[in-house]
Parts: structure tokens; sequence; C-alpha cells
């Protein structure tokens, strides 16, 4: 009798947002070219948050389905209506990446967003990064967990990176790291002062412009969640 039985799949809020879009588009109550409601209208109507959506956004930006416009907001690509709905079919039958696979995606990132900051960053570039560690030292030393914040600063060096596919790939992956991360309390056993130095390590590289010495600093500090990976 089991073996009859399917097992049921729950759908996660970002997939559900995706698949509604796809019947607006599909419908053609909004066609390749047209604006999409604004990301507060979005969230409201569905009843999710506006984080979600803005997640469902940016995948559906990667894979060309939709674009964000500076002040215009978000537009259907001008991509044929079949098309659309075939990418976003196989957006939504991509599986969740499992752990392993995040990790070695984000070491790859990781170490090139490295290199180039160190190459491309600016002043600007340095303060956020700096800011972002400021509030990520702050939120460790008092809760002794600080993974979102921890990840915001990587992202900030990805953005001083200046490529922007880069970034993307980061974004993109970066949720489902952190739902990892809370899972399997990688970060429970971490030396608060040990990351903060290896942290202040990869900044230090990239403000005095050694790409070579960003690339091993961020190694060093990724190094605890590689071997994590490899006994999972």
């Amino acid at each position: 009798m089991l073996e009859s039985l399917q097992r049921i799949k729950v759908q996660n809020p970002v997939d559900l947002i995706i698949s509604q879009i796809r019947d607006l588009i599909s419908s053609g109550t909004i066609l390749p070219g047209e604006k999409l409601p604004s990301e507060r209208k979005l969230a409201e109507h569905l009843g999710v948050s506006r984080s979600q959506v803005r997640e469902a956004i940016n995948k559906l930006q990667f894979y060309g389905i939709l674009k964000v416009l500076p002040q215009s907001g978000t537009v259907v690509s001008g991509l044929g209506i079949v098309a659309i709905e075939g990418l976003i079919t196989d957006i939504l039958k991509i599986e969740q990446p499992d752990f392993k696979s995040l990790i070695d995606t984000r070491v790859l990132l990781e170490k090139e967003a490295a290199r180039l900051a160190a190459l491309n960053r600016t002043e600007s570039d340095l303060k956020g990064m700096s800011r972002a560690l400021d509030q990520y030292e702050k939120k460790l030393m008092k809760q002794n967990v600080a993974v979102e914040e921890d990840l915001l600063f990587h992202i900030k060096i990805a953005d001083a990176s200046k490529n922007s596919v880069l970034k993307s790939l980061m974004m993109i992956i970066t949720p489902d790291i952190v739902k990892s991360f809370n899972k399997l309390k990688v970060c429970d056993t971490k030396d608060n002062l040990k990351t903060i130095h290896e942290h202040r390590a990869i900044l230090d590289k990239i403000a005095e412009q050694d790409p070579q010495g960003a690339i091993k600093a961020m190694e060093k500090h990724l190094r605890d969640i590689i071997e994590f990976n490899n006994d999972v």
C-alpha cells in the first residue's frame, strides 16, 4: 500500500509566488513589457513577507524572466509567453540545493569575490564592508550567533567585486545557506573571537588591494565550514 502513495511535497512561499506570477503571464493578465505591482502590494495581496516577494523576483530576474528597472519598477521581459512559461516551469522543477552543494558553490564564489574586491573596491565599498562587520561583531558578542549579519558582510564583499553576476549568484544561494546554517546549527561551535579576527583579516587584505592575500584570508576563514561540510 505504501508503495502506491506518493510523498507529499509542501511548496515554499517563494515557489508559490513564482507560480502565481506564471499564472498572471499565462492568463494574459500581464504581458511581456508590462509592469508588476510593487513588492509591498504583492506581499499584502498574497499574504507573504516582502522579503519572500523580493527573493522570488530576484530568482526570476536572474533567469531573465523579469527586469528590475531603476525608478520604474519590475517588468516582464520581452521573451515570448511560451518561452517564459517554460523557463518558470524549469525553475520550479529545480530541486532544493543540498547543504554540501551550497557550501561547495559558496567557497568558489567567496574566493573569487574576495580577489575581485581587492582589485576593484572603492572607499565607499570599504565603508560599507566595515559597517556590516561592525554590525556582525556587535550582534555576535551580544547573542553569540549572527548568521544573517555574517552573510551580509560577505554580500558586501561580492558587491565590491563589481561583478554583478557573481553578486546575483550570492543573493540567490544566500537564503538557502541561512536556512541550512540554522537547521544544522553550523555556527554553534565557532569561536567568536576567531571569526572576528578572520573577518578583519579579509577586510584588511581587500583594503590593501592584495588579491592573493584576500583569497588566502578567505580560504582560512572558510576552512572550518569546509571541514564541517566534509563530515556531514
